[in-house]
């Protein structure tokens, strides 16, 4: 639903988001002639030349439901389940405001009746205001909307020259990567707990479980293993682009284009029974790519048969703007990869939803979906596919396995705060969620870099623009129409009082008194 309205073009309607649980308690207000509450207003960014969310930020217009026949000039209430793409184009169309949604304080605990409930009742009460009271919203800024041209994309790394090191004289890289940003309707609720909580919950899991087996020199790979997470991936993957770029340029990086076997994205792994590997091209018989998969199509047939997999084969196309995964960006240095997720279809809008919250992620799918992860690349690094079936061997077990607990942990600390990227490097508990996922690398890994990429001020990749969290007034005032009645009520006072004078001096005799 919320995925589906970031496609929308440069809109002059200014969408905002309220937290009304305050106004949800009861279907009739206080007696109070003024609320005030806080308003998000709807992304709006630019991605290069193309621009996309709302334009504007001040409002001061009527409120108006959604049921109403007329809503130019208005600011149209909406409950959270009749909010589509369809009413806000409508709403658009008819050059409406502003588009309010209400949604309950906490989207992920209020259950979907209640909602419901509430909603009908904030929706009777607006269509009653005509004959009663009115409100008139008001979001006021003296400031213009800016552009923010000083934010930086975050990207945490391990660096190529030793980092979980295989055994052998240059052994192949295995490199693991998940982004950790988010992306919704409004930056300020966007927790993205699946996407991609679950991918960087996965990544850090696997970090822990094979360092704790290359611990004993006897039981290393011959690989090495690079663990990555990146910024700016819900913009176009921005911060591997420069990432990638960077460590290209550098003879001592001849690594990644030279010997990586493959790189493994993870994205969206925290629900469902499918699971789909997305690649660019086939991969060829004889490949590490092709050696993966079939890994990967053993463990989960022989131990966990009711999870259906795929492979999703797209084409990078360079004509396009935005790439739909994050292996594409590999793909067009020539380094082969692919992306694990549990979602078909790049564009799902759970990608990109403010109800992606925690309530929407099944512990228990993600813990399978890491085991899953962690014995297939074991097998394939050992090279344990004579050995025994995956129901004969499993890597880890015992004091190696992954613990329900952690993984809620950490699922717990990544949706704590919004994740959007332009709150990553400019807000206190952004930055200290940073910390603790560089701490989370450093306890587990070797040689963790940290890197901060700017963006170029005159030719910047992505623009993100400022008063995203407002303060929005609400004032109890007398509807149109109940205007044009008093006036009318006037009128026709004044009119027969103008009458009544006409006629007594009519009849009022003009001559002197006798």
């Amino acid at each position: 639903m919320c995925g589906s309205m970031m496609t929308l073009r440069s809109s002059r309607v200014a969408a905002l988001l309220l937290l009304s649980a305050h106004l949800l308690q009861a279907s009739a207000l206080p007696a109070a002639s003024s609320y005030e509450f806080t308003a998000y207003r709807m992304q709006q960014y630019n991605l290069q030349q193309d621009k996309r969310g709302c334009r504007g930020a001040i409002v001061v217009a009527e409120a108006r439901s959604a049921d109403d026949t007329t809503l130019t000039r208005r600011c149209v209430i909406m409950k959270l389940p009749d909010f589509t793409a369809e009413r806000y184009l409508e709403a658009k169309r008819q050059n409406a405001a502003a588009v309010l949604i209400l949604l309950p304080q906490n989207i992920s605990t209020v259950p979907e009746d209640v909602i419901q409930v509430l909603a009908d009742d904030i929706a009777l009460f607006l269509r009653s205001m005509v004959t009663a009271t009115a409100f008139q919203i008001l979001v006021s800024n003296n400031s213009p909307i800016k552009a923010i041209t000083d934010n930086s994309i975050i990207t945490l790394e391990v660096s190529l020259t030793g980092v979980l090191p295989g055994v052998g004289e240059d052994p192949p890289t295995i490199v693991i990567t998940a982004h950790y940003d988010s992306s919704g309707l409004a930056p300020w609720l966007a927790y993205g707990a699946d996407s991609n909580g679950s991918g960087v919950t996965v990544l850090l899991e696997l970090a822990r479980l094979f360092q704790r087996l290359y611990s004993d020199p006897r039981n290393k790979a011959p690989y090495h293993l690079l663990f990555s997470l990146t910024g700016g991936g819900k913009y176009n993957f921005l911060g591997t682009k420069r990432w990638l770029e960077e460590n290209m340029d550098h003879a001592e990086s001849s690594l990644l284009h030279d010997n990586v076997a493959f790189v493994l994205c993870l994205d969206t792994l925290g629900s469902g029974d499918e699971l789909f590997l997305h690649v660019s091209r086939p991969p060829k018989p004889g490949t590490p790519q092709y050696g993966f998969i079939q890994q990967l199509e053993e463990v989960i047939s022989s131990r966990f048969p009711w999870v259906r997999f795929g492979t999703v084969h797209k084409k990078i196309n360079l004509q396009e703007s935005t790439v739909a995964w994050e292996h594409e960006r590999y793909g067009m240095k020539h380094i082969p990869g692919f992306t694990l997720s549990h979602l078909e279809d790049p564009r799902s809008e759970r990608r990109g939803s403010i109800l992606d919250t925690m309530s929407q992620v099944d512990i228990r799918k993600l813990k399978r979906n890491t085991v899953i992860i962690a014995e297939s690349l074991a097998r394939y690094m050992y090279n344990l596919s004579d050995k025994g079936s995956p129901k004969e061997i499993q890597v880890f077990k015992g004091s190696l396995v992954n613990r329900y607990s952690r993984l809620s942990a950490l699922m717990n600390m990544l949706t704590s705060v919004p994740r959007a990227t332009q709150l990553m490097d400019k807000e206190p508990q952004q930055t200290l969620l940073i910390n603790s996922l560089e701490q989370e690398f450093k306890r587990y890994l070797q040689q963790v870099h940290r890197h901060a990429f700017r963006q170029d001020r005159k030719d910047p990749d992505v623009t993100f623009f400022d008063q995203m969290k407002q303060p929005m007034m609400m004032y109890r005032v007398k509807p149109a129409a109940f205007d044009l009645f008093l006036g009318g009520c006037i009128a026709g006072y004044l009119g027969v009082v103008y009458y009544a004078i006409q006629v007594c001096a009519m009849v009022v005799p003009s001559g002197p008194l006798s």
